[in-house]
């Protein structure tokens, strides 16, 4: 086939395709399946997407008379689809590294959160912030994720609470979004804590009123673009009736649901999030029953943050049992000032080790269920033809060690690459 190409990534021991029939997200059946080749080829056009994949023999025969921008020789490495991180609170100022202590000599979330600590702590510095120092923090952020082999990641406000500060949050995400080789999904999370001298009902009504109009309008006049909507649906910070109709009015203005819920105590939140046929629900420690059956049924993803449970010591989410209910399971790595990873190979091995799922299964919920939670499984989360060309490489002759090697991303990843960029090369030291 004649003609120029981006890339060529030759001759893998194994390209890890997860999906070859352009499945929206995997079930627990459909998991221990994923599609594997050996000896395999991809070629990536010039416009980012992929154009083959393939057997070595198969993809030269095709490709014989093709130019490539570059060629990449993956003799004896893995291909893997890139990353897909669900759920991410990036922006902000002030980081709690003080906090942990408290948090080992025992004192809960809320605990710390009652005191003035938790989130008011982030939202009092992230508001004092400029809009270039947040960017500044947050690039570093982002590119850390990237060289960890995420692709595309899930953005969120939510320390500022005030419109001007939920604002100044979501310029600095859509800078991102613009100027960083990541992909970013941005969500609106103004009702991440109720705001000091307000209650739940007081904060629902200023976000109805003023914040979603406004983040309308700057969307539509092209300032921002937001893609969904969430809320931190918790005992002692948005009730049910709030978290409803705050939820309602995203809808209403063409933003996915997307929110926190039935995480430190039991409020039906899966429920309702099947109910207003959410996209996603978020952290499910303490799902119920009829919460679990409500979301298979309703084909709404359920986002499980395994950094959450191990460092607040929480009981861990029923990944196995929502599997068997037929839930279609995401991960994230619920990157915050509380939560402080960037890895979402080590949220991967988390999800193995804590919530007893397979490597196949974490692989899965890491990628083409994880784009399904953002909304994007028809563009991201698995090498096939037609999708974008994000990828990375490993160092490895089997795709496992991806997840295997706890912490050793650093020099197991060899390049990151995103509509065909090679983004990151792993330069290796050179013995003195």
């Amino acid at each position: 086939m004649a003609g120029g190409y981006r890339l060529l990534l030759e001759g893998a021991q194994q390209l890890v395709l997860v999906c070859t029939q352009g499945e929206k997200y995997l079930l627990e059946a459909g998991m221990q399946e994923l599609a594997v080749l050996e000896n395999a080829s991809v070629v990536i056009g010039k416009d980012g997407y992929i154009k083959a994949v393939g057997e070595v023999s198969a993809i030269r025969k095709q490709f014989s008379g093709a130019s490539f921008e570059k060629r990449i020789d993956c003799s004896g490495k893995c291909i893997l689809p890139g990353l897909v991180d669900t759920h991410t609170h990036p922006v902000w100022a002030g980081d709690r590294v003080h906090e942990f202590a408290m948090k080992l000599a025992g004192a809960s979330y809320m605990e710390i959160h009652q005191a003035g600590g938790g989130i008011h702590f982030t939202v009092e510095h992230t508001q004092k912030a400029g809009e270039e120092e947040l960017f500044q923090s947050l690039k570093q952020r982002l590119l850390r994720m990237l060289r960890a082999g995420t692709t595309l990641v899930e953005c969120k406000s939510g320390y500022g609470l005030n419109l001007e500060a939920e604002v100044k949050m979501l310029r600095v995400i859509e800078r991102a979004r613009r100027e960083l080789d990541i992909g970013i999904s941005s969500t609106y999370c103004g009702a991440h804590s109720v705001p000091k001298g307000k209650n739940a009902t007081e904060a629902a009504d200023d976000i109805i009123n003023f914040h979603l109009p406004k983040l309308k309008e700057l969307d539509e006049n092209g300032e921002i673009h937001i893609d969904n909507i969430d809320v931190f649906c918790e005992k002692g910070v948005f009730d049910l009736i709030s978290t409803r109709r705050i939820l309602q009015m995203g809808k209403e203005i063409g933003l996915q649901i997307n929110f926190h819920g039935d995480e430190l105590h039991p409020m039906k939140s899966a429920e309702l999030g099947a109910e207003l046929g959410a996209q996603a629900v978020s952290h499910l420690e303490e799902i119920s029953d009829e919460g679990i059956s409500a979301m298979a049924r309703a084909k709404c993803a359920a986002i499980l943050l395994p950094t959450t449970a191990y460092i607040l010591r929480l009981k861990q989410p029923q990944a196995r049992k929502m599997l068997k209910e037929g839930v279609i399971l995401a991960l994230g790595s619920d990157f915050n000032p509380n939560a402080y990873c960037c890895s979402m190979l080590m949220v991967m091995h988390l999800a193995c080790v804590n919530m007893k799922m397979s490597m196949k299964e974490a692989l899965a919920a890491a990628t083409i269920n994880a784009a399904y939670a953002l909304g994007r499984s028809q563009t991201h989360g698995s090498i096939e033809a037609g999708k974008q060309g994000d990828l990375f490489i490993i160092n490895s002759p089997r795709w496992e060690h991806a997840i295997y090697q706890f912490g050793g991303h650093q020099e197991l990843i060899e390049y990151v690459i995103v509509k065909g960029k090679v983004v990151y090369k792993n330069d290796k030291i050179l013995d003195c």
